[in-house]
């Protein structure tokens, strides 16, 4: 499982290729520390599409296009992402177009996001050029406020 490198390998960069997450995944992301084998995110890629929901104990890069619900530690929405359905995440982050509602203790929405469904959040933080239209709802528990099916309070 583990191998032993030398010296002169380490020192060279000749040896074992570092371990990857079998889905994907890379080190450092946004200035974070480099992951260890175990911690590493798990990417849907620009040329995946899923159909159905998605669980994870550890964090999400989502690139590609996710009809269903993700359910995860952390989601970070690509610019390029296309999500129909619920996020719910201890934190996420958001480039890319979302339809369908967001609860997390933290969520962020950045410049290049489209967000088009209700957020429950614990901290919000919106960047200017992000575009979002819902309802805004701070919680103290958001995994615990009940979202309608589809995201969006129903309409009498």
């Amino acid at each position: 499982m583990f191998t032993k490198r030398t010296e002169k390998e380490a020192t060279a960069g000749v040896g074992p290729a570092k371990p990857r997450s079998p889905v994907g995944g890379g080190g450092a992301q946004e200035g974070r520390p480099p992951a260890t084998a175990s911690a590493l995110a798990t990417v849907v890629g620009s040329d995946l599409s899923i159909r159905g929901n998605l669980e994870s104990k550890g964090e999400v890069q989502i690139d590609g296009a996710i009809d269903g619900d993700v359910n995860a530690q952390r989601i970070v929405v690509g610019q390029e992402a296309r999500i129909k359905g619920n996020l719910m995440a201890d934190d996420v982050v958001v480039r890319g177009a979302v339809a369908g509602s967001i609860r997390g203790n933290k969520v962020t929405l950045l410049a290049a996001s489209h967000v088009e469904g209700d957020i429950v959040h614990g901290v919000l933080a919106i960047e200017r050029g992000a575009y979002f239209e819902g309802k805004s709802r701070r919680a103290a528990d958001p995994a615990a406020v009940a979202v309608p099916i589809g995201g969006r309070p129903q309409t009498a």
